[in-house]
């Protein structure tokens, strides 16, 4: 994220997220966080106005408590242009209630593995979700992202736009799935696929 706020990013879908690690680390790129999980709550409305609008307003902890707002999306170059404001809270309980009082309520509740590097002024995320592993990319100019992406060795056309959570609606019609949340207890025994989810692997 940057000075102005805003949040440019795209994301790959991998079938070998430790051979990528590799990649990433050969590259010189340094790890600012190891592994940790991200429990992230999704909040919207009674009559869901803000993701109507595209916008999304979400509460996640991982090392600290951390409320974020998400306007609409639009595609520059190729990436996922949005707007972005975050902010730390000192307390993830007193920030939920905060947020319940305000009149919005939680619509999802969905959790991550992530680990993030930085290498030439990018953040480099590999994410592991319940549904498959993906690597994120972020940084303020469209060209550095795509030049990453081909120096990590990704197929730039299987690059994806949408978020983990649009993800998850798409599986849920195309799967038929009866649950709201995408928490890994949820996927226990269920094997899921680059086609279910439609899209490409990147790394092959």
């Amino acid at each position: 994220m940057n000075k102005n706020f805003q949040e440019l990013e795209l994301k790959y879908y991998v079938n070998d997220l430790d051979h990528l690690r590799e990649r990433v680390i050969s590259l010189g790129a340094e790890c600012t966080q190891p592994r940790v999980q991200e429990i992230n709550l999704r909040f919207d409305s009674l009559d869901y106005e803000l993701s109507s609008a595209g916008k999304a307003l979400r509460l996640r902890y991982d090392t600290e408590a951390r409320i974020t707002f998400k306007g609409p999306s639009q595609s520059t170059e190729g990436v996922r242009l949005r707007q972005e404001i975050e902010f730390i809270a000192d307390n993830f309980q007193a920030a939920r209630e905060f947020l319940l009082a305000l009149g919005y309520q939680v619509i999802l509740v969905y959790e991550k593995f992530r680990t993030t590097y930085v290498v030439d002024d990018l953040q480099i995320l590999l994410d592991e979700l319940p549904y498959g592993n993906f690597i994120e990319i972020e940084g303020v100019v469209p060209a550095k992202i795509r030049e990453i992406s081909e120096r990590l060795g990704l197929n730039w056309e299987a690059r994806i736009s949408e978020s983990y959570t649009v993800l998850f609606d798409h599986l849920k019609e195309q799967l038929g799935l009866n649950f709201n949340n995408l928490v890994f207890e949820n996927f226990q025994g269920l094997k899921i696929t680059a086609q279910d989810l439609n899209v490409l692997p990147a790394d092959e």
